[in-house]
C-alpha cells in the first residue's frame, strides 16, 4: 500500500486501515484500447492511479465511520471541499490532477448510489498493485444536440448547452494518441480493421494498469446488432469437454493456454514457492505467472467476443442453457467441522468450467442482441431425446455419446441437449396423452416414476 503522511490523513479527518477489498463498484459497456506510454508517462500514470485510489479509501472509510445517531457522512460537494483543503495542505497530493482526484470521488458517490442494484454491495477499499486506474474527463467543448438534430439549449438561460469530449488523434490505420492529464498524448493501439479503423468518441474514459499492461476504456454504448430477419433460433449447450455446443451441428471451443505454457505456469510456480518471502526472485516468479495468466484470459475474451458477434449477427433468437455458475463452481472444503470431501478434484472442476467463460459468453450475447436471448432450464435437457421426446438417464451411454432407447436415436450428447436447448424443452415437464410425453428415471433404478398415463402413447419400449 501506498504510505502517507500524517498530514493528509489529519485533513479529511479519519485515519486510514487495512481491509479486505473486492472488485470495483462502477462498470460500464466501454470500448478498450491498449495503451503505449513513454517511462516517463507510465510513471505520471501510475501516481494518479496512487492519488485516487487514496481518495477513494478516505471516502470509503468516511462512510464507513457513520453509524445510527452519529452525524451523517459527507456528500460529493463536501468530499470536493475538503479536497482542496488537503491539497492545500499536502505537496503528495498537490502534485497530482485535481480532476483525477475528483472524479474517483465521483464513481464513490455513483458506486454508492447503486450499491443495492449494481450486485456488488457497499463500495470497498481499493488495493495498490490490484486496484490500479481512474477515470479521466474530456476537456473539449462541443454542442450538444437533441434525437431530432435540433441543438439543445438551457431552460432556464436559453444558451448552447456544451458538453464534453475526450481529444483523440488519429495517426495511421494502426495508430491514435489521446490526452491524459499531466502526461500530453499518449499513444493507443487501434482494433483491427484497416482504414475503416473508427476512433472512440466519448465524454470519459478509464485508464486501468494491470500485469504490466496499460489500457483506455471509452465510455460508450455501442450500437445493438441488427437481427438478420431469417427467424433463425439456435440452442447452446455450454459444457466443459465442449465450450458451446450449437443445435446446427457445429462445437465451438474457448482457447486455452498450450501444454508449453501451462508447463512453464507450474516451472514458475514451482520457483516462486522455494524463493524467500519477500525476495526479488519471487516476485519476479509470480510477475511471469501472471502474465501467462493474463495471456489466457485474454485468449478467453477474444473468443467471447467473436463468438457473441457471430451468433447476434447469424441467428434471430439465442437460448442459452440456464446455469447457475456461482453455485456450481462453489468450493468444496466444508468448515473444520465438518470437511468436504474430494476437495482437490472439485477445485479442479471449478477451475475447467472458469476457463470457459461460459458467463462472459452468454454476458456479451445479450449486449449484442438485447431482447434475443433467452434461458431454458437446464433440467434433463441432456436426458432428452431429441427426436421423440422421452426422458431417461440409460440413453446417455457416455459423456459424448446419447443413444435414445425409445425410439433408437443416436446423436452427441451435447448437440442433443442443445436441440433440446433450441425447442425450449427444459425443466420437468407433465406427461401428455401424446407421443413424446416423457419420463424419468429416478436414482433408485426403477422403471419409471412418471404419472398414471390414461392411455397407451404408441412408445416402443424397446
Amino acid at each position: 500500500m501506498y504510505v502517507v503522511r500524517e498530514a493528509q490523513v489529519h485533513v479529511l479527518g479519519h485515519r486510514t486501515i487495512l481491509a479486505p477489498v473486492s472488485e470495483w463498484s462502477y462498470y460500464g459497456t466501454m470500448s478498450r484500447f491498449r495503451m503505449y506510454p513513454t517511462p516517463a508517462q507510465a510513471e505520471q500514470m501510475l501516481l494518479h492511479c496512487a492519488h485516487a485510489r487514496y481518495v477513494w479509501n478516505l471516502a470509503v472509510e468516511q462512510h464507513a465511520h457513520w453509524q445510527p445517531g452519529r452525524k451523517a457522512a459527507p456528500s460529493f460537494a463536501e468530499q470536493c471541499r475538503q479536497l482542496t483543503e488537503a491539497r492545500a495542505a499536502s505537496d503528495w497530493l498537490r502534485a497530482g490532477n485535481q480532476t483525477v482526484q475528483a472524479q474517483a470521488l465521483k464513481d464513490f458517490a455513483k458506486a454508492k448510489n447503486a450499491r443495492f442494484t449494481s450486485g456488488f454491495g457497499e463500495p470497498t477499499w481499493r488495493k495498490k498493485h490490484r486496484h490500479e486506474g481512474f477515470r479521466v474527463i474530456g476537456d473539449d467543448r462541443v454542442p450538444e444536440c437533441n434525437e431530432d438534430g435540433t441543438p439543445k439549449l438551457n431552460v432556464k438561460t436559453g444558451k448552447q448547452v456544451m458538453g464534453r469530449a475526450v481529444t483523440v488523434q488519429k495517426l495511421n490505420r494502426r495508430w491514435a494518441q489521446v490526452k491524459v492529464p499531466g502526461c500530453g498524448w499518449v499513444r493507443i493501439r487501434l482494433s483491427p480493421g484497416g482504414k475503416g479503423a473508427v476512433l472512440p468518441s466519448a465524454k470519459s474514459f478509464r485508464v486501468t494498469y494491470k500485469n504490466g499492461q496499460w489500457h483506455a476504456a471509452f465510455a460508450v454504448v455501442p450500437e445493438p446488432i441488427e437481427a438478420p430477419g431469417t427467424g433463425e433460433v439456435i440452442g447452446i449447450d455450454r459444457g466443459v469437454k465442449i465450450t458451446a455446443a450449437l443445435s446446427d451441428g457445429r462445437r465451438l471451443n474457448c482457447p486455452q493456454l498450450t501444454a508449453k505454457e501451462r508447463a512453464q505456469v507450474r516451472k514458475h510456480q514451482r520457483r516462486a514457492a522455494r524463493a524467500p518471502k519477500g525476495s526479488d526472485l519471487k516476485t519476479a516468479e509470480c510477475a511471469k505467472v501472471a502474465k501467462l495468466k493474463a495471456r489466457e484470459a485474454n485468449r478467453r475474451k477474444d473468443w467471447a467476443e467473436k463468438t457473441s458477434t457471430m451468433l447476434a449477427r447469424t441467428y434471430d433468437l439465442v437460448r442459452f442453457e440456464k446455469l447457475n455458475i456461482r453455485t456450481m463452481t462453489r468450493s468444496a472444503k466444508g468448515t473444520v467441522d465438518a470437511p468436504g470431501r474430494n476437495v482437490r478434484a472439485k477445485s479442479g472442476l471449478n477451475r475447467s468450467i472458469l476457463a470457459q467463460g461460459w458467463g462472459l459468453l452468454r454476458q456479451r450475447t445479450e449486449h449484442k442482441a438485447p431482447g434475443r436471448v433467452e434461458d431454458v432450464p437446464a433440467p434433463y435437457t441432456s436426458l432428452r431425446c431429441s427426436a421423440c421426446g422421452w426422458i431417461e438417464k440409460k440413453s446417455r451411454k457416455s459423456q459424448a455419446d446419447f443413444v435414445c432407447v425409445s425410439c433408437g436415436f443416436t446423436c452427441n450428447a451435447d448437440e442433443n441437449a442443445a436441440i433440446n436447448v433450441a425447442a425450449g424443452q427444459g425443466g420437468i415437464p407433465r406427461p401428455r396423452r401424446s407421443a413424446g410425453a416423457g419420463g424419468t428415471t429416478p436414482p433408485n433404478k426403477r422403471s419409471s416414476v412418471r404419472e398414471p398415463q390414461p392411455e397407451w402413447v404408441g412408445i416402443p419400449l424397446f
